[in-house]
C-alpha cells in the first residue's frame, strides 16, 4: 500500500485486499506472490500470512484521505474478482471509489465472469476505469466479457505478454498496456508481438502504453519501442447500457 508506484502506468497503489490464487500462465511468475510468501510466518507483518487472501476494512477510506489527485491501481496485490471476497465487500470498495472523485481508479482483474455478472450492481462514474488481463490469445475471452462492463474506460493489460494478441478484438477497448516478463525465470517477449499490438493501437485510435521489454529485473530491458517510449492514456468518456440507460 503506497501512494507512490514504480509502476509507470500509475501513481498509487491501493490494496483493501492482498492475496489470490493462481488461475492461468500469465500467474506462474506472479511477482507479488514472490512479495508476499517472502513475510510468511513473520509475526505483526501485513504479510504474515503470506498471499493468501485477506480483507483490509480498515484500508477502505484511505483514498479519501488522498487529497492529491492520482491515480490508483486497486489490488496491485490481489484481484477484487476473487471469489473470496465477498460482493457486499466488492460493493464498498465501489462506493469509496465512487466518493474520491477526485482520483482515477484502474481496476484490473483476471475474472471477467464475475465482474460481468457483478456489473449491473455497481456504480460506474466516469474515473473508474476497469481492465483485464490478456496474456496470450488464449485468453481473448475476457476482452468478450470485458466488453459488456458500462465502464467509461476499458483496457486491456498484455502483461506479461506470453504471445500475440493478433486474434483478440480490441473493439471497445481504449487503452492496451504490454509488458515484458521480469524476475531470474522470465519469458521472452517478443518485438513482433508489441509492435503488432502498437500498430492496431495507432490505427484505431487506442491510446497505448508499453511498460517495459522486461529481463531478470524490470528494467534490464529498458523501455523504447522503435526509438521512443510510448506512454499514452486514454480519455474517459460516458458508457452506455445495451438497454440504452445512461451508466451512473
Amino acid at each position: 500500500m503506497s501512494d507512490r508506484s514504480a509502476i509507470e502506468w500509475t501513481d498509487a497503489t491501493w490494496n483493501p485486499v492482498t492475496g489470490c490464487t493462481q488461475i492461468s500462465p500469465g500467474c506462474d511468475h506472479c511477482y507479488a506472490l514472490t512479495f508476499a510468501e517472502r513475510f510468511r510466518g513473520v509475526k505483526g507483518h501485513p504479510y504474515e500470512q503470506g498471499f493468501d487472501l485477506r480483507l483490509w476494512p480498515e484500508r477502505l477510506e484511505i483514498p479519501v484521505r488522498w487529497r492529491r489527485p492520482r491515480r490508483i491501481f486497486v489490488n496491485s496485490m490481489s484481484d477484487l474478482f476473487h471469489k473470496g471476497v465477498p460482493t457486499s465487500y466488492i460493493q464498498e470498495v465501489f462506493d469509496v471509489m465512487r466518493r474520491a472523485d477526485w482520483h482515477i481508479f484502474q481496476v484490473l482483474t483476471k475474472r471477467p465472469h464475475r465482474l460481468a455478472r457483478l456489473a449491473p450492481s455497481l456504480p460506474w462514474p466516469q474515473h473508474v476505469w476497469v481492465g483485464v488481463s490478456i496474456e496470450s490469445s488464449q485468453f481473448a475471452w475476457r476482452a468478450d466479457l470485458l466488453r459488456t462492463v458500462p465502464a467509461a474506460v476499458r483496457f486491456v493489460s498484455a502483461e506479461p505478454l506470453l504471445g500475440s494478441l493478433r486474434d483478440v478484438s480490441l473493439a471497445g477497448i481504449d487503452w492496451v498496456i504490454t509488458g515484458g516478463e521480469s524476475g531470474p525465470r522470465h519469458r521472452p517477449c517478443t518485438y513482433e508481438w508489441v509492435a503488432e499490438l502498437r500498430d492496431r493501437c495507432v490505427r484505431d485510435g487506442i491510446a497505448f502504453f508499453h511498460k517495459q521489454w522486461g529481463g531478470r529485473t524490470p528494467k534490464a530491458g529498458g523501455r523504447a519501442l522503435d526509438g521512443r517510449t510510448w506512454d499514452e492514456f486514454p480519455a474517459s468518456r460516458q458508457r452506455w447500457e445495451v438497454s440504452g440507460a445512461k451508466s451512473a
